[in-house]
């Protein structure tokens, strides 16, 4: 059985509490190793050491930093079926998932990397003869990152990476339910040569260990993804120590499918969205808003091909949906389902546990697919976060602009249509951070900044160029060279 300590100034230490926790593989129910459970001091420890390593870290030139990136890069790509493996027997998604999630993190250390030679700030024309301006970004500090088990090694790489990049240092809370990722990820920092004390990874619970890097005043960042509840809480302390936070909390995303489009390719787009990872991304179609005028072909496609979903173990190159990741969100996606059908939604399909057959001793869930719901219910507002999805039928593309932004979340959204007139006002009109045309709501590339708006985030990015902004400041500086005292129009008039 594996074990796993904390990784703290480049050493694997146990947790000052003595504590660990289970491992358990959501597909079986096997317990295959266990992890540490840390607390407040084992906080203080990497905080310290982060510190340290820091202050040494922002003076080397960041295409040096950004060698290591590159190597990073180059050992992921080594590993990638190793970890692809270990991400699907600890997380539950499908195999091809798991090498298509450890492929983001490669894809993200390569385009990190090339920051590395960019970092751009600006020149500008000073209002002052013989006097320079530009600005420059420089680290915020120390970044303390609390990431979730959906996507355990890629957001891990969307939030460490720049971080590292632009010279800050790393204080990282995984999830407690996919705890080997993490130190898998840490071995590849410590195999790349990355300087001891820069990536400190505290295994432990969100209100022991994500509360005490909240709160602690040697960190001067976080950024967090995870649940709505969970951020507002983080944002307001965070807020209070005036302390800057970065914050993806999920969505209620839709897929808009209006009367000219191509109903074959809407399926293909709403079955990948809505069932990819059992549901279990903050990108999942939970919503389908369909014309009227198409609703029952799309209905009798889709319904075909959900029920043909083969359920199982996600190692089985077969498999198209795995489990969900525990007892606990089974028991929530239930509840759900339970109320959709209490409020008055057909249920077409799924809506139960599964536990019989090949499927015994892990957590599965049937995908589940409603009809006749309206924008009011539920299970038509509220994130789910697991294999659930809604038909919302509607007269207009307005009334479909009107339902698709008529929730809290504003992460993803999608339209399937022939009409570029309708495609250009979606674009424009649709309240998300993310928009798709004639493609689901899931798929973000990491060269542009991922995230959303309402409730969805706090206005910062992961990804992308944008991702830099959450761990630099800015700088302006200012040079004169006259040799005499210039006074700037401010003082002068």
């Amino acid at each position: 059985m594996l074990r796993y300590d904390n990784y703290i100034n480049g050493e694997w230490v146990p947790p000052l509490t003595c504590c660990y926790t289970q491992n358990i593989n959501p597909a079986t129910g096997e317990v295959f190793g266990e992890a540490a459970q840390s607390g407040r001091e084992d906080v203080d420890r990497a905080v310290a050491a982060a510190k340290r390593a820091q202050k040494e870290w922002r003076l080397v030139p960041a295409p040096e930093r950004a060698e290591i990136l590159y190597e990073v890069a180059r050992i992921l790509k080594e590993k990638k079926e190793h970890l692809a493996q270990i991400l699907t027997s600890e997380m539950g998604k499908v195999i091809a998932e798991a090498r298509g999630e450890v492929q983001e993190a490669i894809d993200m250390a390569y385009y990190m990397a090339g920051e590395g030679r960019r970092l751009f700030g600006d020149t500008v024309p000073s209002e002052l003869r013989n006097k320079f301006a530009m600005s420059v970004r420089v680290p915020v500090g120390i970044a303390g990152l609390i990431t979730p088990w959906n996507f355990p090694i890629a957001i891990a790489s969307w939030k460490s990476l720049p971080a590292l990049v632009a010279g800050n240092a790393v204080v990282w809370k995984p999830a407690t339910e996919t705890p080997f990722m993490a130190a898998e990820f840490a071995k590849v920092y410590e195999e790349a040569g990355l300087p001891k004390g820069l990536l400190n990874v505290v295994f432990g619970s969100g209100a022991a260990v994500g509360n005490a890097l909240v709160e602690h005043p040697e960190v001067d960042i976080i950024s967090f993804t995870g649940s709505n509840e969970v951020g507002k809480a983080i944002n307001g302390l965070a807020g209070s120590l005036l302390k800057r936070t970065s914050l993806e909390m999920g969505g209620k995303n839709a897929v808009t499918v209006l009367e000219d489009a191509d109903i074959d390719l809407a399926v293909d787009g709403i079955v990948w969205s809505a069932f990819g990872t059992a549901g279990q991304r903050c990108t999942a179609c939970s919503r389908i808003i369909v014309h009227k005028a198409v609703k029952e072909e799309l209905e009798e496609k889709l319904l075909a091909r959900v029920k043909a979903l083969k359920m199982g173990n996600g190692l089985d190159e077969t498999v198209d949906v795995g489990p969900v990741i525990n007892k606990g969100s089974l028991e929530r996606i239930h509840g759900y389902v339970q109320k959709g059908i209490d409020e008055g939604a057909k249920l077409l399909c799924g809506g139960e546990i599964l536990s019989e057959g090949n499927l015994s001793g892990g957590h599965y869930y049937a995908p589940t697919l409603f009809t006749d719901v309206s924008p009011e219910m539920a299970i038509a507002r509220e994130e789910i976060f697991g294999p659930v999805t809604s038909i919302i039928p509607v007269g207009s593309f307005e009334e479909a602009v009107e339902v698709n932004n008529s929730v809290e979340f504003g992460l993803s959204s999608s339209i399937f249509t022939k009409d570029v007139n309708k495609v250009f006002t979606a674009m424009r009109d649709f309240d998300t951070g993310i928009v798709y045309v004639n493609a689901g709501t899931t798929g973000a590339e990491i060269h542009l900044p991922f995230g959303g708006t309402k409730g969805t985030g706090n206005g910062h990015r992961d990804s992308g160029v944008a991702a830099l902004d959450v761990y630099t400041e800015w700088k302006s500086v200012y040079v004169d060279f006259s040799g005499t005292l210039q006074r700037a129009q401010i003082d002068n008039k």
